[in-house]
């Protein structure tokens, strides 16, 4: 009997799509969660909550793999403070401050603009090429995002300006996005588990001064602060981080990043479900301009000036 011709090696299981989507599933429950949050416990307080759970939870297994490659650890500490920085503790920070003014829905279409600002931080930090779909991505996403934040009329987004919770929330996707551009350029042979370790210990540090700070009785636990928590350190810190890291591996961080994309419509439907949060028409068209935008940025690549930038570098 002949043997069966080999897998496409450079084909990916159709199991490996299942660590991004449910990493989004997940990131989409973050965002209910955060406006759960936003009438129960102080942003600083579930930030900080947060990632008292993660390192608890984690140190039984981290400290010894740790220890072992401690030498690597500190010639990149500095690196892995700034991104604990960036990704634990102001986007964190800045989410469930948003969504004290803003809706969920809306929460999840700015987040989704993190390719967007990936690409635009990439040119600036990386000097890598301005694309076709940069800029015409870029386009359709900013009035995308301008005719969701005035409610289906651009005119009244640029009269009465941006309102505070999606700025936050602009401000949260930015340093995002700014973290993914310096741990490429960075290019730190950690590993991922230790760095997701380092990371919660440098933003639990950045937190501690602000949380002591609060007033009393904002960072209270309870019986409906301690789901949340709960939720925000398990679910969305440790497995989700597990999901992307597995997905990154199996599909390459380009297949992953545009499962993003599915978020603002994972979290307008669990904003329906559970926030009865009404859905209209300038979130389905404004959302929607926004997703083609940010598309078109994952996937024309054609440089704008032809191979000139390449051709300096």
């Amino acid at each position: 009997m002949s043997a069966s011709p080999a897998a496409n090696p450079h084909t990916p299981a159709l199991s490996a799509f299942f660590y991004p989507f449910f990493a989004i599933v997940l990131w989409a429950g973050n965002v209910i969660v955060s406006k759960l949050a936003a009438s129960a416990i102080s942003p600083t307080a579930i930030t900080f909550y947060r990632l008292v759970l993660v390192l608890l939870l984690m140190s039984p297994v981290m400290l010894g793999p740790l220890w072992r490659n401690r030498a690597m650890i500190r010639r990149h500490l500095w690196k892995l403070a700034l991104s604990g920085l960036l990704a634990m503790a102001l986007f964190q920070s800045l989410s469930y401050r948003a969504a004290e003014s803003t809706t969920a829905t809306n929460m999840a279409i700015v987040t989704a603009l993190i390719p967007l600002l990936t690409a635009i931080l990439s040119v600036m930090v990386l000097g890598e090429a301005i694309t076709l779909g940069m800029v015409g991505g870029g386009i359709l996403s900013f009035g995308g995002i301008l005719y969701l934040v005035g409610q289906g009329s651009l005119t009244a987004a640029l009269s009465s300006g941006v309102h505070l919770g999606d700025l936050l929330m602009l401000l949260a996707a930015a340093s995002y996005a700014l973290y993914g551009v310096l741990l490429k350029h960075w290019k730190m042979n950690v590993p991922a588990w230790q760095a997701i370790y380092i990371q919660a210990g440098a933003a639990l540090l950045f937190m501690l001064p602000m949380f002591v700070m609060l007033p009393p009785g904002a960072a209270e636990l309870d019986a409906r602060t301690l789901p949340l928590i709960a939720y925000a350190g398990i679910g969305s810190s440790i497995i989700l981080s597990f999901l992307w890291i597995e997905g990154v591996k199996q599909l390459g961080p380009n297949r992953c990043s545009i499962f993003i994309n599915l978020l603002p419509v994972l979290t307008a439907l669990f904003a329906v479900i559970w926030l009865r949060d009404a859905m209209h028409a300038y979130h389905v068209i404004g959302g929607g301009v926004t997703l083609i935008g940010v598309l078109l940025t994952q996937t024309v690549q054609k440089p704008l000036f032809g191979n000139r930038m390449q051709a300096k570098a």
